[in-house]
């Protein structure tokens, strides 16, 4: 007769993503995350503001390296996220139907088109030029350029609904185009949010161009929208009554804003985001005579 030897149950800590690193809340609070029919899945860290201003730290940081690579590489580095994303498919796929309550067939579809969407943002890193800028006719000896830079540090309400197709949807195009990120993750279904962090940190992606929180998305939001060295908003993941409310507190320093929308996630996402957070920058320069 066989012993049966019984396990232990290994539970996995999530925690948040700051800086390329994997800090627990400031204030050491967690709350519990639960799948579409109440059952508990695991304690996931209740950002604080603390933790929200400290992102943005980060996300400065980095912003310098990141806007300055070439689009060529952040392209790669995108392309490589998805790389890993394919490696990990089996176990995203697990936490979307448990987050969305879907069956492993939908849910296979709503991973198969995040990774498939990572990949279409990533070629797109070296051509946003081609539509976002270009030489303009001018009356004079001139040479009249425009071409789209990064507006800097976008904070990022992630859809509440669409835990991942919808995650990555809002995330990859900010950043391909050389922005850096703080994202509130989904405040029911924050795991494959912080599931992603794990496969930002162990890529050629650098620590604090995505920082991602989970926690009330409220709570992390206020902070965000009202904090100085935030460039733009996008208001995804809020209802009505907040994305006022936010937007009112991101005019204090004209922060450009994305306003929320009924979004359907799995239809072809165009180029509006891509184009959302960019600046134009217009150069003169004379003619050789």
């Amino acid at each position: 007769m066989k012993n049966t030897v019984e396990r232990l149950s290994v539970l996995k800590t999530y925690k948040l993503y700051v800086g390329g690193k994997f800090p627990r809340s400031e204030s050491g609070r967690v709350y519990e995350v639960t799948d579409s029919k109440g059952a508990w899945l695991a304690n996931a860290p209740l950002a604080s503001r603390k933790d929200a201003r400290d992102a943005v730290v980060a996300a400065r940081k980095a912003f310098g390296g990141w806007s300055g690579a070439t689009a060529y590489n952040r392209g790669q580095i995108l392309y490589r996220v998805a790389e890993m994303l394919e490696g990990r498919r089996e176990q995203f796929i697990a936490e979307v139907a448990d987050a969305e309550g879907l069956s492993k067939a939908k849910a296979t579809a709503q991973v198969d088109a995040a990774i498939d969407r990572w990949v279409w943002y990533a070629g797109w890193s070296d051509k946003v030029a081609q539509i976002a800028g270009g030489a303009n006719p001018v009356a004079g000896p001139y040479f009249n350029l425009s071409s789209p830079e990064p507006t800097g540090v976008v904070a990022v309400l992630a859809p509440q609904e669409s835990s991942f197709l919808g995650l990555v949807s809002v995330i990859a195009p900010a950043i391909v185009t050389g922005n850096t990120v703080v994202v509130a993750a989904s405040q029911d279904s924050p795991l494959p949010a912080l599931s992603l962090a794990e496969v930002l940190a162990t890529s050629d992606l650098p620590g604090g161009v995505v920082n991602i929180l989970s926690g009330r998305t409220a709570e992390i939001a206020a902070p965000l929208a009202a904090h100085q060295d935030v460039n733009a908003l996008d208001l995804a993941g809020a209802d009505a009554p907040l994305a006022k409310e936010l937007e009112t507190a991101a005019a204090d320093n004209l922060k450009r804003v994305l306003r929320p929308g009924t979004a359907d996630w799995t239809a072809d996402p165009g180029t509006e985001r891509l184009l959302s957070f960019l600046e134009t920058k217009t150069v003169w320069h004379p003619m050789g005579v």
